[in-house]
């Protein structure tokens, strides 16, 4: 699995513990409010009945919340440092259309709609397959070499950039 979707599922995992646990404070806090005790509410703990004890509680749920954003805020800042990295690395901007289709637009693309289009077999993403656009059909020689015959989707990512490069020095 790639760093980032490691580092992805980790924060998805922790920020899913901490909406959890606020949930879990959020109802201790009604049922305190409401004027009952932990020992009503099974999954609460101890016996906390004091106003003290309930601002306390209010408290927690505020900061895990405080918390569970800044890590969204983090999360969203360090997506979009990502994105622009591998535009800049790969000279391919990638969008999820749906679930497991990816598009593929290249930094020298020469109109606004010409994309690749690829499916993923599975949700980890280990084979994926090129889905026909009006671009793909402009570079059916590159598909047959590189995607065909060897196998290679790296290799024909590059053919491609290096064919739209090619055209616009050219022009």
């Amino acid at each position: 699995m790639n760093p980032a979707s490691l580092a992805k599922q980790q924060r998805k995992e922790e920020q899913q513990q901490l909406q959890e646990e606020c949930e879990r404070l959020r109802e201790l806090v009604r049922v305190l409010e409401g004027g009952g005790s932990i020992s009503d509410n099974p999954e609460g703990v101890g016996s906390l009945h004091s106003p003290q004890e309930i601002a306390e509680l209010k408290k927690q749920v505020e900061s895990a919340e405080l918390k569970n954003q800044r890590l969204k805020e983090v999360f969203q800042t360090k997506i979009q440092e990502f994105r622009k990295v591998c535009y800049t690395l790969t000279g391919y901007q990638i969008d999820i259309t749906t679930e497991n289709q990816y598009r593929l637009t290249s930094i020298y693309a020469e109109h606004q709609g010409d994309c690749l289009l690829f499916k993923a077999s599975s949700s980890s993403g280990g084979k994926m397959q090129l889905l026909e656009t009006e671009f793909s059909r402009t570079v059916r020689e590159l598909i047959d070499l590189h995607l065909l015959h060897q196998d290679s989707i790296p290799a024909f990512l590059s053919a491609v950039t290096l064919d739209l490069f090619s055209r616009q020095t050219m022009a």
